[in-house]
């Protein structure tokens, strides 16, 4: 690409294989035609400011490593600058880099790099907290805001899949309120999502939902009994019909959003906000490296 001349990698490589994918990067990347200036980052609190160092050199592209936490985390500070974003997906869903059409190994993502296109994307906010993909509230976003600290790194995932499962059985359907400043909504629900593309948990929940429409989409699984969830999230899983059975969805550029009880949100994985919320969406507000094929 000649419009890019320089870039900068920052790999979130808290884990063993984040440090192992990252050493691996960097010697992909020294087959693009342009230096990257890479950093990896072991500490998560330290992202942020290794981003600001990054951005300080008007690099012409950002190359963000990690799952969709670290890329929703860090895309608040390339808005307003003149950059492309770069996704190296390194997480477990990787939802952001499925809407883009993105290869989820490295060597197909670097690829992309060297022979895609930047597109104009739009992207979510939650209040004043832009995000890339799908906020939640649920079940999902109970487990993340109780689970404690070590459970998942002492017990694995045995343990994190005992504490989903004791969450479930506390777990209560809730009434979501939904107000687009012509009309408010109430309805009984299991699940909520706040969608700026299809991908939730690296599975396609949302239709309607896509990076360049120009509007946030808010999905709401229906139902008075848990079972509803399981039964929904069932039927996406294996792409069925029935997924459709129990979901209506809300579209807008700016949309009211509170429930009955008070509810935890996480975003893209992280439990960032509590209700009541807006939801907006931040058109054409950044440019991303995509494939041709998806430009």
């Amino acid at each position: 690409m000649s419009e890019i001349k320089s870039a900068a990698l920052i790999v979130n490589a808290k884990s063993r294989k984040g440090q192992k994918l990252f050493r691996r990067a960097c010697k992909r990347l020294e087959t693009l035609p342009f230096p990257v200036d890479a950093h990896a980052v072991e500490k998560p609190e330290h992202l942020e400011r290794t981003v600001k160092r990054a951005l300080a050199k008007k690099p012409d592209l950002v190359i963000l490593g990690g799952g969709d936490g670290t890329v929703s985390g860090l895309v608040d500070l390339l808005v307003g600058h003149d950059v492309i974003l770069g996704v190296l997906p390194l997480g477990t869903a990787n939802s952001f880099a499925r809407t883009l059409g993105l290869p989820l190994d490295l060597d197909g993502a670097i690829d992309v790099l060297a022979t895609g296109v930047p597109k104009r994307i739009d992207l979510g906010m939650i209040d004043g907290d832009y995000f890339a993909n799908c906020a939640a509230m649920g079940l999902s976003p109970q487990i993340a805001e109780t689970v404690p600290h070590n459970l998942k790194k002492v017990f694995g995932r045995v343990g994190y899949l005992g504490w989903a499962g004791v969450q479930y059985a506390k777990f209560a359907p809730f009434v979501l309120i939904v107000d687009d400043g012509k009309e408010e909504r109430r309805l009984r629900v299991v699940e909520v999502r706040i969608s700026n593309g299809p991908y939730h948990g690296g599975t396609w929940l949302v239709d309607e939902a896509a990076v360049d429409s120009g509007q946030i989409v808010v999905q709401a699984v229906t139902g008075h009994y848990r079972r509803r969830l399981l039964k929904n999230w069932f039927s996406n899983f294996f792409g069925l019909a029935a997924r459709h059975q129990d979901t209506i969805s809300f579209t807008g550029h700016d949309l009211k959003i509170d429930t009955e009880p008070r509810l935890p949100i996480s975003i893209d994985g992280e439990v960032l906000a509590h209700t009541p919320v807006r939801a907006k969406i931040a058109a054409g507000i950044i440019r991303v490296m995509v494939p041709r094929n998806n430009a």
